[in-house]
């Protein structure tokens, strides 16, 4: 009866150990509001998943390093990979690392050059960037009345997410009801709170005269709200937009500061890449591309966002 009770048991650790799956993620870097909720979304769903665990690094916003990360998941045998690329533009190599070991691959957030020819087992789990500087711009416009000088704020240009939302803020300064808003000035400042703050100074030193900053992320938004202030502007005569709708925007929002902002389902992002990962991995079908939408935030919804991130 012990025999039996034991070889029982031992089956069944077996049997867990045969259903462990282990799933290698490299973050572009974790010093980042809007990567830390991504992050944390994805180790949250997987502590309630029964045998997944997770090996999370960060890359630090470094190329070579995330290409020797993903080297490594493969020589440690991971059962998938996830990817939160650097560069988008260094994908195309990271995908052939992954299919020639055969491990399945998964793009979270940023968009891979090669996503319209992603080899078999890989995928890119997102939301459709084409929806974020639209509902961003559309409202700022809507705010000004269809008119008026802005300044544009870009996110890093080796970033698909920022190619992608400023061209969505010239597609729609071209549509008949915003043609009469103008961009006095575009310029990047890397998703960065201190970069866009830096920016935002320079151009008042300059004597730029704006209306509207619309921002390719919220964090570069609130560099620049900040800059206005230590400048003694009138934030009342200011609209200014970001995209993500994290804490922080969401409380510059609050304090009357932030006009518009996107909800980026950040956490619902990170459960999206390990669930369908852990398909691929299974052998199950899934999408090539699967999208979390954008909702648009502004001062009339914005409590309803507070408790989402």
């Amino acid at each position: 009866m012990k025999k039996f009770i034991l070889g029982t048991a031992m089956a069944l650790v077996m049997s867990t150990a045969a259903h462990a799956e282990t799933v290698g993620v490299s973050m572009a870097k974790f010093d980042d509001n809007f990567l830390t909720v991504l992050r944390n979304g994805m180790t949250d769903y997987a502590k309630t998943l029964n045998g997944v665990t997770l090996q999370v690094e960060d890359a630090q916003n470094d190329v070579s390093k995330q290409q020797s990360q993903i080297q490594n998941f493969i020589a440690s045998k991971v059962d998938a990979i996830i990817v939160n690329p650097v560069d988008t533009d260094a994908t195309t190599a990271m995908s052939k690392l992954a299919a020639d070991a055969g491990i399945p691959l998964v793009y979270v957030n940023r968009q891979p050059v090669n996503v319209d020819t992603l080899p078999e087992k890989q995928a890119f789990v997102a939301s459709h960037e084409q929806e974020s500087g639209t509902l961003e711009t559309k409202e700022i416009c809507r705010i000004l009345g269809g008119k008026g000088k802005a300044v544009v704020i870009m996110g890093e240009l080796s970033n698909q997410a920022a190619r992608m939302r400023t061209q969505d803020v010239h597609d729609v300064i071209k549509t008949d009801e915003c043609k009469g808003l103008e961009i006095v000035e575009e310029q990047t400042a890397n998703w960065d709170r201190t970069q866009g703050a830096d920016l935002m100074t320079n151009w008042l030193s300059s004597g730029i005269e704006f209306d509207a900053v619309i921002s390719n992320n919220d964090e570069m938004a609130i560099g620049a709200i900040q800059a206005l202030k230590a400048a003694g502007k009138d934030m009342s005569k200011v609209v200014i937009g970001g995209v993500d709708a994290t804490q922080d925007a969401l409380a510059a929002m609050q304090a009357g500061d932030l006009d518009v902002t996107v909800f980026q389902d950040a956490a619902g992002q990170g459960k999206g890449a390990l669930d369908t990962a852990l398909k691929i991995a299974k052998g199950e079908k899934t999408e090539k591309k699967v999208y979390i939408p954008f909702q648009l935030v502004t001062p009339e919804n914005v409590k309803d966002f507070v408790t989402k991130n």
